[in-house]
């Protein structure tokens, strides 16, 4: 069989339809920069910027375009939000599972301004009971910030009561939707999220390099942009401008990026974000079903249709994780990622660290062929141990 890529959690593969080729558009008949010229090219372009900002918008039900940032990925996206509101002595909530991208920053600026942050723990399935929060909220609580769902066992945490709990505390909600943005249908208004990060190269079905966040205004109001220089407007000035979407886009863009997800999007929202999901939910049943076949290895997180991303994460009894993973893909040219997931914090919460585990992460042109070929190929490495 071809390569089986069930790698889509990293990054999804392969892209939707015509985004290399809306790409290329750019580069060989565009070319421009954006909000620096006058001439006919460059109002393309920043038409273009536009549409996706409106995209954007219409994806998590938000109604203010200048409040949608590019970035290049979710990572600074995070980093934008958490350092740009931290201040010494403030206190911060997250789950037991996040990402690095969330850790790191946190213990960035724990270190720069003295700032702590508790984690609110998950269960062994990746759950989380979003009452324990009330008991980590503290007089000078800022923020929660949390994960969508698992990169590591598509776990789902259930936000929408954590917003509730924000909302009724006034604390800030920032949500890492990296895993659900293209996924689940996301509403801000519902969340009650004050900023949500998204990333276009996974289940947004767009190119590397290009990510943002949307932010109310309630929380811009305090968020310090990470980078500043030059925008292509106030040129007069040289202090940074403080309107959106200027105050946080420093420097050129990643054009061919948001060219590329612009076309990602209007594919995902024309395809229907349901049926996409609906799709790859079918898959990971599938997929379930036929590992419950097998024995020799955990397979992690709630394994329920509900209450998860189409991810499958395995830890072996006997065999070493890494050269499962290794085995898959050298000689059946199977995919996958093994490891620490970059989330530490949450191989601990599901008792899989150090040892890691071996995932399989499902998009939407994954087949059941492809998930029989890979269930026979963990029936002969098995049947070696």
């Amino acid at each position: 069989m071809n390569r089986v890529y069930f790698d889509n959690a990293a990054t999804s593969f392969p892209k939707a339809k015509n985004v290399g080729k809306r790409m290329c558009e750019y580069i060989e008949c565009v070319g421009t920069n954006v909000s620096r010229g006058t001439y006919e090219e460059a109002y393309e372009a920043s038409e273009v910027i536009y549409e996706t900002r409106e995209l954007i918008c219409e994806l998590f039900n938000f109604d203010k375009t200048e409040n949608v940032i590019f970035t290049k990925n979710i990572t600074e996206s995070l980093n934008v939000l958490i350092r740009g509101i931290a201040k010494e002595n403030d206190h911060f909530i997250v789950s037991s599972m996040e990402h690095n991208a969330i850790k790191r920053p946190l213990n960035f600026v724990k270190e720069e301004l003295n700032i702590t942050f508790d984690e609110c723990k998950c269960d062994k399935e990746g759950r989380l009971n979003s009452l324990d929060i009330k008991n980590l909220i503290k007089p000078n609580t800022k923020a929660v910030i949390m994960t969508h769902a698992s990169n590591i066992c598509g776990t789902i945490l259930d936000l929408e009561k954590v917003g509730q709990i924000c909302k009724e505390n006034n604390i800030f909600f920032i949500i890492d939707a990296a895993q659900t943005a293209g996924f689940l249908d996301l509403d801000i208004n519902k969340l009650n999220a004050n900023a949500i990060a998204f990333t276009g190269h996974k289940s947004l079905l767009g190119p590397n390099g290009i990510g943002g966040f949307i932010i109310d205004d309630e929380l811009n109001k305090i968020t310090k942009p990470l980078i500043t220089g030059g925008t292509g407007s106030a040129s007069d000035s040289e202090i940074q401008p403080d309107y959106m979407p200027d105050k946080f886009e420093s420097g050129t863009p990643n054009i061919v990026g948001i060219y590329g997800l612009n076309e990602s999007l209007k594919y995902i929202l024309n395809k229907g974000i349901k049926n996409i999901r609906e799709y790859e939910l079918d898959l990971f049943e599938y997929f379930i079903e036929k590992l419950n076949e097998l024995n020799g290895f955990r397979i992690l997180g709630t394994k329920s249709r509900e209450h998860s991303c189409p991810v499958i994460s395995l830890d072996f009894n006997e065999l070493d994780n890494a050269v499962v993973s290794h085995t898959l893909a050298s000689e059946y040219n199977i995919s996958n990622r093994c490891g620490l997931h970059c989330a530490p914090s949450a191989h601990k919460t599901l008792d899989t660290y150090p040892q890691g585990s071996v995932r399989f992460s499902l998009g939407h042109e994954n087949t059941k062929e492809e998930i029989n070929y890979t269930i026979d190929a963990l029936k002969k490495i098995l049947s070696k141990q």
